[in-house]
């Protein structure tokens, strides 16, 4: 697992690893929800990026950073990045609004096309669906955190997984027969002080 050394140092940072470990290990691979995750995880292929940005414009600082490095970055090294920040933006809300503000980076450096965003939060909520809908599970990650997708290795597993359309609606069949209760027997670590992982 590959880990960025100069945004992260400290004891509470190396929780955040873990916890982000325990998630992709136990509910990403663990109950399946991304079918192509466990090839790169094994690989080493993944990046855990941790920032400590004090304000959103730092933050968009290090998300330009890691576009560009996961550009210039040969696939077998790594394919896949998560830029996490356990402490910026705590409310979904917030957070949604700033996805905007990354996916418009990826344009602006010219990757459109080539690496697209995706969104994990302990609050994460699809439209039109209550709070504690099962199916939120999903996309809930002990911190917000954006997902740095190659779209070559989105293509490419898609070719290997033919039914790559209906991975949601089976993701939310899976979370179903869990149930709350089951996904809170997982034991993921939790923000401290926060319940909003369950």
């Amino acid at each position: 697992m590959r880990e960025d050394n100069h945004v992260y140092s400290t004891m509470n940072n190396e929780d955040v690893l873990a916890a982000m470990r325990q998630w992709v290990e136990k509910a990403v691979i663990g109950l399946n929800l991304c079918p192509f995750a466990k090839s790169v995880y094994v690989k080493d292929q993944v990046r855990f990026v941790i920032s400590e940005a004090k304000h959103l414009d730092a933050f968009l600082e290090d998300l330009d950073r890691e576009l560009d490095l996961l550009a210039a970055t040969d696939p077998a090294e790594i394919d896949t990045t998560l830029l996490i920040h356990p402490t910026l933006l705590p409310d979904f809300l917030d957070f949604n609004d700033f996805t905007i503000i990354a996916e418009a980076a990826v344009e602006e450096h010219g990757l459109e096309g080539v690496i697209q965003v995706a969104s994990f939060h302990p609050q994460f909520q699809f439209a039109d669906t209550a709070p504690d809908d099962i199916g939120n599970y999903t996309n809930r990650a002990p911190y917000p955190t954006l997902h740095l997708i190659r779209e070559a290795s989105i293509a490419r597993a898609v070719e290997s997984f033919p039914d790559a359309e209906e991975i949601f609606e089976r993701n939310i069949e899976t979370l179903n027969r869990l149930g709350l209760a089951g996904w809170r027997a997982l034991g993921l670590s939790k923000p401290p002080g926060k319940e909003s992982a369950d």
